[in-house]
């Protein structure tokens, strides 16, 4: 294929591939562009198959923790690919890498390994479900789980409504058994494990709302989540797909200092390689098949490669607790800087971060709750991408998304983008 452009690449891929893409977001639609095919990648920067560097602040949607390519990582997926690419048995790794995500993790007993972020909630529902008997699940509007039947859907306006799907080809039957409540609000939580008392096996949450641009847990919010969940017997589920291993060794559960019942992970713990995992205390998983009646199975769980990848990733991060130090310092340095900015600019923005996670909203308000984030204005943010984009910056092309640091950032990194904030936000003011 002698194709050298993003524009000649989108236009073939729109012939064979549905939008141009295997995944939705990549098709640029809300921001009105062609998407950028990117050639390779080293530290900070992506370069796209026409040569163009760009600071990546998508960061492959939050795994590449140490930058892209990390040496570290590279080298062991080089010697593992050596041994073989597959084998649907098991291997020392797969043990290795449990032991250290058990060591890592507050009150983490037992994990079982799958293949991404949507699998290991699908299965953590279904655990949740088989080990209390119960069949209802209430969700938060704006929260991203995958896409999963069960996990797509949008309650609409009221707090207690029953769930409705929010993607065609989702049963109703799928669906009917989820509750959708609203991020950082506990009375709309209480209110529907009081109208459906007994009945709601587990509260699922990502801890910093990623999905609906970077939205933190209001004060007491998640702790008020592990009471009313204790309260009613249904178990509380951190979706730590984004911020499992990144806000801190522990994850949200050290961040915040709450514990969950069940944790799920995505594609950093494969140090950018497709894997996921769930896991919890003993008690629980020992219901998970061979030792319980919670069927979950997978021929490429546990792939020597990914845990290679994975297992060198974790394995740095535990032994550089540093890391954690240089990301989430520069992600306030950033967020306050891009705030000084937007102080003396007339376009409204509001920053929001936590840790090495940060979004823009273009909204003269702060955005606390979902309601508050779908106030922001969409089109000036395509604006902005686009300005961005054209600075090299590499952003993700949706309102609703976050900005990931890396460890391979650096303060020339952060002046270069604060540089093309500043160039951007006048020309959104024009």
């Amino acid at each position: 294929m002698n194709l050298h452009s993003s524009e000649e690449l989108f236009a073939a891929a729109c012939q064979v591939l549905p939008g141009g893409v295997n995944s939705p977001v990549r098709a640029y639609r809300s921001v009105g562009l062609t998407p950028r095919f990117i050639q390779r990648a080293e530290g900070s920067y992506i370069y796209d198959v026409e040569g163009r560097r760009y600071i990546d602040y998508v960061c492959s949607w939050g795994p590449m923790i140490l930058g892209h390519n990390h040496p570290v990582i590279r080298e062991a997926v080089e010697k593992a690919v050596v041994d073989g690419l597959s084998f649907g048995a098991p291997t020392p790794r797969e043990v290795e890498i449990a032991q250290l995500m058990v060591e890592m993790v507050p009150g983490l007993e037992m994990v079982r390994m799958v293949n991404s972020g949507t699998e290991a909630v699908m299965s953590a529902l279904r655990l949740a479900r088989g080990a209390t008997g119960r069949d209802k699940l209430i969700k938060f509007e704006g929260c991203y789980h995958g896409h999963s039947d069960c996990m797509l859907v949008n309650a609409g306006s009221s707090a207690l409504a029953g769930g409705h799907p929010s993607s065609s080809g989702v049963p109703v039957g799928a669906a009917k058994d989820t509750l959708t409540a609203q991020f950082n609000d506990l009375s709309s939580v209480q209110a529907l494990l009081e109208a459906n008392r007994g009945e709601v096996a587990a509260v699922i949450v990502e801890p910093v709302a990623a999905n609906m641009g970077v939205v933190g847990p209001a004060p007491g919010f998640l702790q008020g989540l592990r009471e009313l969940c204790d309260q009613h017997g249904a178990l509380l589920i951190f979706d730590e797909v984004i911020t499992g291993f990144r806000l801190a060794p522990g994850g949200a559960q050290e961040y915040f200092g709450v514990k969950a019942d069940l944790v799920t992970y995505g594609k950093i713990i494969g140090g950018g390689m497709p894997v996921g995992a769930y896991g919890g205390s003993r008690a629980l998983m020992e219901h998970v098949a061979p030792c319980g009646p919670v069927y979950q199975a997978g021929t490429l769980s546990g792939n020597p490669v990914a845990m290679a990848a994975g297992l060198a990733q974790l394995r740095y991060l535990h032994d550089h607790p540093q890391v954690y130090t240089h990301i989430n310092h520069m992600g306030a340095s950033l967020a306050q800087d891009m705030g000084k900015l937007c102080e003396t600019s007339p376009v409204p923005v509001a920053i929001n971060q936590v840790g090495s996670l940060l979004s823009p909203f273009f909204t003269p308000t702060e955005v606390s709750t979902f309601v508050d984030a779908k106030g922001s204005d969409v089109g000036m943010y395509a604006r902005y991408f686009g300005e961005m984009l054209q600075r090299g910056i590499y952003l993700a092309p949706a309102q609703f998304e976050a900005m990931f640091l890396s460890d391979a950032h650096s303060a020339e990194d952060l002046t270069a983008t604060l540089e093309a904030f500043q160039q951007t936000l006048e020309a959104l003011s024009h």
